[in-house]
């Protein structure tokens, strides 16, 4: 019998995932054990074995696709089981191959669109709330400049709508009589609703059962020719510098930025010419003429800054959830900043003796995480969480460290850190930046994490501030070590200085108590023989 595998829940904040691979195509036999795919999370890419064996007889998620944890993912039974009952009737993706599968869905939508555009009366056109910000989830009509019965034309003010940043005016892109307002003024609808209905003067649009999938489905086979038609134009165009023009994946797209990868050299393999991920790992520049050296040298400029000309890079998942993380830290904790200049002078000197011992290298970030690990413990405070109506005291001490990888910032986790050593501490941040930053970090190593610490010094950067890493209740954010005149004993002698900036979350650490941590930390950074006390 055919069973079911949904997207997984790879992590705790995970709510959707990306097949950044697939290992198995449809047909293929699967054993369990065997990787069916690679799952790009919120936090990283892991690899995902099946426990069933049988064929693979469907694949719910294309590579480079995303879908909502527990949705389909792949179907696996036995080969040529029916298994129409499991995907709604599109038997046809998991009848045979890839290809067949792209070959057939015009069939399988082919209905649905039918059935859609019998709903909408001919010449009718449904506008939807628009998404006039990347962040906006639903818009709110402050007013209305055209009332059901007015005339609108193309280019017409019909309402003014409120994003989650600002008021916007919103204009109609069709002729027509206003037949519908499908939302009241001063009312909310969510990003993709109906908002208003335009057609000629006395149609009956009570009957539109499904205004959003008829207006989709009404406005493909508009979309779908001039799509065809410009894949056709661009395949040849060896030459056209717009990357927007060129039939691509998102996630080939990203590859050959990240590559440096002209992507209007590169043949590609997919449906009608499209250029898919493996095209771009297989791509081998092509041995030119010297009069062509230039315009291949001068690819990877292109593909970042051309005068004149936007370019866009699709977010991967990774950078999605970072953003939204933020967005929702910065906005629900109130933050609050500390800052304290310390003396580094004899830590220097504690980092030299310490690195003078056999098979032993510390850096400067490792002796901060030490003493910030340290400090903790006699501030438990700051070591805990706000959790609504309650606030919860951490029992262990898990330092997560904020490391930069090109989608973004992911942050490691060092479980117990207060035990450990300044070199299990080094060991340890070294192994899992490197992982990091070619996506080889577990799940369960980003977890759990009770204060961070982001590291801008070795930029040059002298003070900066962070945003919390939820559920922490603090980031300290470790500035530059300069060299500058101090005061010392009533003279003016050269030091070394490091600032650090504490931003808090108010509802668990208070002012006073932020004070006495940072009070502690310079204690134990100012003099290191602190720390064995």
């Amino acid at each position: 019998m055919a069973e079911v595998i949904t997207m997984p829940r790879l992590s705790d904040t995970m709510t959707e995932g990306k097949v950044a691979k697939w290992h198995k195509k449809v047909g293929n036999k699967v054993k369990e054990g065997d990787i069916l795919a690679e799952i790009e999370t919120d936090k990283a890419v892991q690899d995902f074995e099946s426990e069933v064996e049988g064929t693979l007889l469907y694949i719910g998620v294309e590579e480079g696709g995303a879908a909502a944890v527990d949705s389909v993912l792949a179907i696996i039974g036995n080969e040529g089981e029916d298994i129409s009952g499991l995907t709604g009737g599109a038997a046809a993706p998991g009848a045979g191959s890839e290809e067949k599968k792209s070959e057939e869905q015009p069939k399988a939508e082919a209905p649905v669109t039918e059935s859609a555009a019998a709903e909408v009366p001919a010449g009718v056109e449904i506008i939807t709330m628009p998404r006039l910000s990347d962040t906006m989830t639903e818009g709110k009509v402050a007013k209305w400049h055209k009332n059901v019965g007015d005339t609108v034309k193309e280019g017409d003010l019909l309402a003014e709508i409120e994003t989650d940043k600002a008021v916007q005016d919103f204009e109609s892109e069709f002729n027509g009589v206003l037949l519908k307002q499908g939302v009241e003024e001063g009312g909310a609808a969510p990003v993709d609703s109906v908002l208003a209905i335009i057609g000629p003067a006395g149609t009956d649009v009570s009957a539109v059962g499904a205004p959003k999938v008829a207006a989709q489905s009404a406005e493909k086979p508009a979309e779908q020719k001039p799509e065809a038609k410009t894949e056709e134009k661009v395949a040849p165009a060896a030459n056209s510098s717009s990357s927007d023009r060129v039939a691509i994946s998102p996630l080939a797209k990203k590859m050959a930025q990240d590559k440096g990868v002209d992507i209007n050299s590169v043949q590609g393999s997919g449906e009608n010419g499209r250029i898919i991920k493996k095209d771009i790992e297989n791509y081998q520049p092509a041995a030119t003429p010297a009069s062509s050296a230039p315009a291949a040298s001068a690819a990877p400029a292109a593909v970042s800054f051309v005068q004149g000309e936007d370019t866009e890079t699709a977010n991967s998942q990774v950078r999605n959830i970072i953003a939204k993380r933020l967005s929702e830290s910065k906005f629900s904790a109130p933050h609050y900043y500390l800052m304290v200049e310390i003396n580094m002078d004899k830590a220097i000197e504690a980092r030299k003796e310490i690195n003078s011992l056999p098979d032993t290298k510390i850096s400067f970030n490792d002796m901060i995480i030490k003493a910030t690990a340290i400090a903790l413990r006699k501030h438990p405070q700051v070591n805990s969480s706000w959790a609504g109506d309650k606030i919860i005291h951490r029992g262990n001490i898990n330092i997560g460290v904020a490391v930069a990888i090109p989608d973004g910032l992911v942050v490691p986790v060092l479980k117990n850190t207060d035990q450990m050593t300044y070199t299990q501490i080094s060991a340890s941040v070294k192994d899992m930046a490197s992982r990091a930053k070619s996506k080889g970090l577990k799940a369960n190593e980003m977890e759990g994490s009770t204060f961070s610490i982001s590291n801008l010094g070795m930029f040059g950067i002298e003070t900066f501030t962070s945003i919390i890493n939820q559920p922490n209740s603090a980031i300290l954010s470790v500035g530059a070590i300069i060299e500058k005149p101090i005061v010392k004993d009533g003279q003016i002698v050269v030091g070394n200085t490091m600032k650090l900036s504490l931003a808090c979350d108010h509802r668990v650490v208070d002012g006073a108590t932020g004070a006495q941590f940072l009070q502690t930390l310079r204690t134990y950074l100012e003099s290191p023989l602190t720390l064995l006390l």
